[in-house]
Parts: C-alpha cells; sequence; structure tokens
C-alpha cells in the first residue's frame, strides 16, 4: 500500500488540483483514480488557462463552437464543461460507492463576479444545470458578497465548493451559509443531504510572510492556520446546531485544504499533505505533488482535533509582527484579483486561438 492509498485509509480524500484534456484522454487521470486513491478533481482559471494556452487538443472544438457563433466566455464554459463532464463521469462510480460524499468535480464562475451576488447565484444555477452531472461541485469564493450567494444555492439543492478562504473566520462564515442553506431547506420540508466543501487556502500564507520572519518560523504559519481551522471544523460539526441538521439527513460541509504545494523550494516538497493529513476532510493538491507523496510520503498521527499547537505558533508570528486577521483579508482580495487576472488572460487565450483557428 502507498502513501496515498494510506492517506485514503486514514480517512482523507486525495483530489487533483487540474485539468487538461490529455489527462482525460491518456488514461492519465484514470490512473490517479486507480493507482493514488485519488476520488475527485478541482480547477480554477488559471489550470483551464494553461490546458488551452499549451495545447491543440481544443482547436477542434473551438472552431466547432465559432461555427455555432459562440465567443469569449460562453465558448470558453462550452470547452470547461466538456472536460469538467468527462472527469465528473469517471469518478461517478465513486460518487455512487460513497452515497454522493465523495466523486466530485469542480468548476468555478467567472471570477469577475466575485462582488456581485445575484449574478454569481444565477451563473451558478446555470453552470450546475448545463453540466448535468450530480457529483459537479461549483465553486463560489468564499467573499463577503459570495456568502449569500452559497446560502442560496445550498437552499436551491446546488453542490458548492466554497473557495478562496484563508482563516479561522472566513472558514467559519462560509460553514454558516451553508448550515443556513441547510437549516432552510429542513424548514421547506426539503432533503437536507446537499454536499458541499469549504476550501483553505494554506500555502499562500507562508508565501507572504517569506523574508519577513525568521528561519525557525519558515513554512510554519499555512500549517498552523489549517490547523486552527480543522480545529474549528471538528469543533463546528460536534456543537448542538449541527447535530441537530444531521439529525434531519444533512451531511457534515468538509473542509477541503487546498494550494497544498510546496512553494519554497528549500522545504519538503511533501510538506502540507503530511502535516495536513486528516479524516473527514478533502486534500486537492496538484499533480507534482501528488506524484510525490506517492513516491516518498508517509503517514503519521492524523493532525489533532484540537489543533495541537497552532495557538502558539501564531503567538510567535503575532510577537514578530505578523497581523493575522489583516493578512487573511488582504490574502483573500489578492487571490480574487489573481483569479480575476487569470480569468481575463483565459479569455483572451480562448479570443485569441479562435482569431486563428478562424483563419486557417
Amino acid at each position: 500500500m502507498n502513501a496515498t492509498q494510506k492517506l485514503h485509509e486514514l480517512g482523507q480524500s486525495l483530489w487533483v488540483d487540474n485539468i487538461t484534456r490529455e489527462m482525460l484522454a491518456n488514461g492519465t487521470l484514470k490512473r490517479y483514480i486507480d493507482d493514488f486513491s485519488v476520488t475527485g478533481l478541482t480547477s480554477n482559471p488559471t489550470i483551464f488557462d494553461h490546458a488551452i494556452k499549451n495545447s491543440a487538443a481544443y482547436d477542434g472544438d473551438i472552431r466547432a463552437l465559432l461555427k455555432q457563433r459562440k465567443s469569449g466566455e460562453e465558448l470558453f464554459f462550452e470547452l470547461a464543461l466538456d472536460d469538467i463532464t468527462r472527469a465528473a463521469d469517471l469518478f461517478r462510480a465513486t460518487f455512487e460507492r460513497t452515497c454522493g460524499v465523495d466523486g466530485y468535480v469542480s468548476l468555478e464562475v467567472s471570477p469577475l463576479l466575485v462582488h456581485d451576488t445575484k449574478t454569481t447565484l444565477a451563473e451558478v444555477k446555470d453552470l450546475h444545470a448545463r453540466a448535468g452531472r450530480p457529483n459537479v461541485f461549483i465553486k463560489i469564493p468564499g467573499t463577503v458578497e459570495g456568502l449569500p450567494a452559497i446560502e442560496e444555492a445550498i437552499f436551491a439543492g446546488i453542490p458548492i465548493n466554497v473557495t478562496l478562504l484563508f482563516s479561522r473566520e472566513q472558514y467559519l462564515a462560509a460553514a454558516d451559509a451553508y448550515l443556513r442553506g441547510i437549516e432552510r431547506r429542513i424548514a421547506a420540508g426539503r432533503k437536507p443531504d446537499v454536499t458541499s466543501v469549504a476550501s483553505l487556502f494554506v500555502s499562500r500564507w507562508d508565501v507572504a510572510v517569506a523574508g519577513k520572519v525568521s528561519a525557525a518560523l519558515a513554512n510554519r504559519l499555512g500549517i498552523a492556520m489549517g490547523q486552527r481551522a480543522y480545529k474549528a471544523y471538528r469543533d463546528l460539526i460536534a456543537s448542538p446546531r449541527y447535530l441537530r441538521v444531521q439529525n434531519a439527513g444533512a451531511r457534515a460541509q468538509r473542509l477541503l485544504l487546498a494550494s497544498t504545494g510546496t512553494k519554497d523550494p528549500q522545504a519538503s516538497d511533501i510538506l502540507y499533505v503530511k502535516a495536513l493529513a486528516a479524516p473527514l476532510t478533502v486534500n486537492t493538491m496538484p499533480e507534482a505533488t501528488l506524484k510525490a507523496f506517492a513516491d516518498h510520503g508517509d503517514v503519521d498521527a492524523p493532525m489533532p482535533a484540537d489543533g495541537g499547537d497552532c495557538e502558539s505558533v501564531l503567538a510567535q508570528f503575532a510577537k514578530a509582527g505578523i497581523d493575522i486577521d489583516a493578512l487573511a483579508s488582504k490574502l483573500q482580495d489578492e487571490g480574487a484579483e489573481a483569479f480575476a487576472k487569470s480569468w481575463n488572460d483565459l479569455i483572451e487565450v480562448v479570443e485569441g486561438k479562435s482569431k486563428a483557428l478562424e483563419t486557417v
């Protein structure tokens, strides 16, 4: 049993944070499922930007869509939905085996809507209906404006991946939006088993403070924030409020650890995977990290439910002048801006390819 299989046996779902048409067509994703116990997949605008820009695999579909007078964002979503639904079909057996707990793929709404609640919700409903698969998550950012859309989407019965969370407080706000949607479904006599994950971004914390703290604190902030959020998650799902909705048939909105590829070349390439192993959670990781963990990873004791030493570590960062709350807000804002830039780059790539293919 390799390390990825051991992590799966521990109770943590391993998802791959990438999608390309090649990995769907050449059996790579199927191999990850069979050999590495991968049970889901996430995507984002940057991933699709690289996939379409660096491949001719989409050219035939782009030509066909141009003949249908599709362009720009509309054309992109046609390409993305084709990839996402093919991946969802590969994970359908996992979805069925786990009674809908696992086996999901994620597609993001336009990041340009990050501060537009009403349009975000409309696009969420449209994309999920067009995907036509029960195991497709639509990603909504956990910004202040995103929270009402999360609640309404859950109330509408749409599986949601809440993205761009960085802190315990941002996680709890997203979890509260999820619970409000579930409680409203129960009050309305609807089934409350709507699945969701809350994605906490990890490695960007350490990038943000690199060079600003002592060597003893290098690459420790992301793990501490993950531990703090995990404690909040475990406390919340054991709370009276959560137990009431679970007794009515609801599920836990699982904590998903995202951005778990190591950015520091001097640090272990499996740093975050090893430190954040925990049952009833998800870790979505880049392909390189997945393969590295399968090759030379190991599974020790799971992340402590009480947060371990996270508060003492965070106190050291505070003493070093790091304002955690302010940095969390900054990271969320910067993340939204980065995804918006990637989105604009992606649409430019789609439009550039469209023009080039129109003339061929």
